[in-house]
């Protein structure tokens, strides 16, 4: 049976609570206009990591869908995954967050309002079915 982890996800730009521990940016792009020493301090993330974040000619697919019927939004959420798992770095990088959730508390964050029709949903489920035994 996996072990529970201690993952939750974060709009990006909220306040940052304790419970979230580390606060990891998983947008394609960073914040505009923001400078890297002010991501932390101005509630955006702790560290940024955009390999978990969708290529950005999906990223591009995904904005034309959002508001779309959820059957379609899923299907670029299932070639999301299949784009984040195709690679070496990606699937080392979803083991590498299971691991450490399992032994910290870690937020993964996007800027969607909508938390339901954002990849960050996706990839909530995708780094808890690597979840460690």
């Amino acid at each position: 049976m996996p072990r529970e982890l201690h993952l939750s996800t974060f709009q990006v730009g909220t306040p940052a609570t304790p419970a979230q521990g580390l606060r990891i940016g998983v947008t394609r792009f960073p914040p505009r206009g923001v400078p890297k020493d002010r991501w932390a301090k101005d509630g955006y993330f702790d560290v940024w990591l955009p390999v978990l974040a969708p290529s950005a000619k999906l990223v591009a697919e995904i904005k034309m869908k959002v508001d779309g019927p959820a059957a379609v939004l899923r299907k670029a959420f299932d070639k999301y995954e299949r784009e984040l798992l195709s690679n070496a770095t990606g699937r080392q990088t979803v083991e590498f967050l299971a691991q450490v959730a399992a032994r910290m508390p870690i937020s993964i964050g996007c800027a969607c309002a909508d938390e339901s029709r954002c990849h960050r949903s996706r990839l909530f489920k995708i780094i808890q079915a690597h979840a460690p035994a």
